[in-house]
């Protein structure tokens, strides 16, 4: 494994080879041997979540709040990649996460992300004209949860919806004030990473934008 690496917000698409790191509640019961199968039984956890906290432990996946400051040293690691988590920040915490990218990264590495593409989804909407489609696919709102279970279950693993929107330059322009370099949008299946090995180079490829920075290294 090699710890210069690290795909933060992995989810269930961990990078082989990677250190790999997840904030779901998941990752916490993982570390516990009886309490999962307890909230299974009595209908608290349910079986996505349950087959996630099996997949975090078979995988290693490690928990860290990427929205806080990170258990990891400074110039640590060579590339920082992350898929669809930053727009699930608010923007002061998607200020934190590129403050500790920037602090974590060697001179040099380099910052890969994946986000879901708004101007894409305008798009949508001005070609459909389907304003229901255009607000579901924001994902900004939740169901309002009346059942017993339902709430108990938000409790435990909190609301997942989308707390931002991007476009390639709103990205692009958060991303260079954040004190990175060489900033650029990079078409699915490109990147600028030296042997990117396992790496999804693609991933929800119809959905996204991709972009790719530099910590500058001293002058």
């Amino acid at each position: 494994m090699s710890a210069r690496r690290a795909n933060i917000g992995c989810g269930q698409t961990p990078t082989e080879g990677w250190r790999n790191f997840d904030n779901s509640p998941s990752i916490r019961l993982a570390a516990t041997p009886v309490l999962p199968d307890l909230l299974a039984r009595i209908g608290l956890l349910g079986a996505p979540s349950y087959r996630f906290v099996q997949f975090a432990r078979t995988h290693r996946i490690e928990l860290m709040n990427a929205a806080k400051p990170w258990p990891l040293a400074d110039d640590s690691l060579e590339v920082i990649y992350s898929s669809h988590m930053v727009e699930h920040f608010d923007p002061s915490e998607a200020r934190t996460f590129l403050v500790e990218a920037h602090r974590v990264l060697a001179p040099g590495g380099i910052l890969r992300l994946a986000l879901p593409d708004l101007e894409r989804l305008i798009e949508n909407y001005v070609r459909e004209r389907d304003a229901d489609a255009f607000m579901s696919s924001l994902h900004v709102c939740s169901p309002r949860q009346t059942s017993l279970a339902a709430r108990a279950g938000l409790f435990l693993y909190g609301n997942r919806r989308h707390n931002w929107m991007y476009d390639a330059r709103s990205l692009l322009r958060l991303v260079s004030a954040s004190g990175f370099t060489d900033v650029r949008s990079l078409p699915p299946g490109e990147t600028t990473i030296p042997d990117p090995g396992a790496l999804d180079l693609a991933e929800r490829e119809s959905e996204s934008i991709y972009i790719e920075a530099r910590k500058p290294r001293p002058v």
